[in-house]
């Protein structure tokens, strides 16, 4: 049985508790929490009468804007290598319904992909991720669990990875991405790189992408829903390889994607066409919104490590991944024994709503939490206020957030 999504359930939960006029401090969710870029906005105003059905892959031109956006990033691409979608979820259950074999997943892994696996009839084959950064398995492991599972009876034809990271906040370096994707070529797996956080990245130019390596059977996913928080927008887009292999991949995809959602929706075409050609605007408000994302989401990484917490440090996005170990006993006082309870706990207590780390298929009985900051920078003026901060963690409708967590965390220690 399919679930609803935790991520989408917390933050219903959360709005429900806010409508009741409760305090709280919305951890759980990953919005990026930011208002539409003005002249984004304008360029959907202006193509509201597009009302005709668009092609399948998405129309020439905004094809090769994302063609274009992707080879200034190092990844040489064309136009026909490109597919939009109303997001890159429905990208990913797309390539899960057409590439053949099971589902390799660093653990822990956004929600959506184990989800998407069991709703495709795949197994997943979960390899914990390296000490350093999450959104790979850890290569020392990889070799190993890929032979398990072979020998359990499992098919693996699928590596997927996150670059950057979504639930750590982090990015593999050059040489964990080089080392897992030479494992996937000896291993004959499609590698899927999710890159939708790649623009949040400290320091993007520095992300790998496995299609910078490994072309051959890389298949890309991006959107605009974080770099631009155009979210509820829902504009996806995969790249294939530019090869024989590719191309009969995207001919598949062609005919999922006409059976499912016939196209984007063309004025969102419109929109994506001007955020990805980067024009200065576009480009300074990621800037700025990267700049935001880092200085919050750090000031929340000293938090829990004042506590006593682990946590890799975040490099990208708005995430992390603390580790509560060093407060079981806190947590255990009050009847807490699993990352579940002990959610459960702090939002009963004290407002704060974060995800378990099962959620993301980690061990239930592990102390360990996604916690997503891109909800905190308020509301209206405040975001805008928030997005030209020199010291945003540092303003009265954040800094408290903050302070909640530091309480929570010291009663509990």
């Amino acid at each position: 049985m399919v679930v609803h999504s935790a991520t989408l359930q917390i933050n219903e939960a959360m709005q429900a508790r806010r409508g009741r006029g409760e305090p709280v401090v919305h951890l759980g969710f990953g919005e990026a929490g930011l208002p539409v870029l003005p002249e984004v906005a304008e360029v959907l105003r202006q193509s509201a009468d597009l009302n005709s059905y668009g092609p399948v892959t998405g129309d020439p031109h905004v094809r090769a804007s994302a063609a274009g956006y992707l080879t200034r990033r190092g990844i040489a691409t064309e136009a026909p290598q490109v597919l939009f979608a109303p997001g890159s979820k429905a990208l990913l259950f797309a390539l899960m319904t057409t590439l053949p074999g099971d589902v390799v997943l660093p653990t822990p892994s956004w929600v959506t992909y184990a989800a998407q696996a069991a709703m495709t009839g795949k197994e997943v084959v979960p390899v914990p991720i390296p000490a350093g950064c999450g959104g790979v398995p850890d290569p020392e492991l990889l070799g190993p669990a890929l032979t398990a599972a072979r020998a359990d009876g499992v098919a693996p034809g699928i590596v997927l990875l996150t670059l950057p990271d979504n639930p750590t906040g982090t990015t593999a370096d050059a040489q964990t991405v080089k080392r897992v994707c030479e494992i996937a070529q000896e291993q004959g797996l499609v590698v899927v790189s999710d890159e939708i956080y790649r623009d949040l990245a400290e320091q993007p130019q520095a992300v790998t992408s496995p299609a910078a390596l490994l072309d051959d059977h890389v298949v890309i996913t991006g959107g605009l829903s974080k770099s631009l928080a155009l979210g509820g927008w829902r504009i996806g887009f995969a790249r294939t390889p530019a090869t024989p292999w590719g191309d009969e991949l995207m001919h598949q995809l062609v005919g999922v994607a006409s059976e499912v959602w016939s196209c984007l929706a063309t004025p969102m075409q419109a929109a994506a066409r001007f955020v990805l050609d980067d024009p200065d605007v576009v480009t300074e408000r990621v800037a700025a919104s990267r700049r935001l994302h880092l200085a919050v989401s750090r000031a929340m990484y000293e938090v829990f490590v004042e506590s006593g917490a682990t946590c890799r440090p975040p490099s990208a996005a708005f995430y992390q991944y603390p580790d509560l170990e060093p407060l079981r006993d806190g947590f255990a006082r009050h009847g807490a024994h699993t990352a579940a309870a002990a959610a459960a706990l702090l939002l009963d207590r004290h407002g704060i709503g974060v995800l378990p780390g099962d959620a993301f298929g980690d061990e239930p009985e592990a102390l360990r939490f996604r916690v997503a900051t891109s909800l905190l920078y308020g509301e209206g003026q405040q975001r805008l206020d928030a997005l030209t901060s020199d010291h945003p963690a540092h303003l009265p409708w954040i800094a408290p957030a903050l302070d909640t967590v530091r309480h929570a965390l010291r009663e509990l220690a």
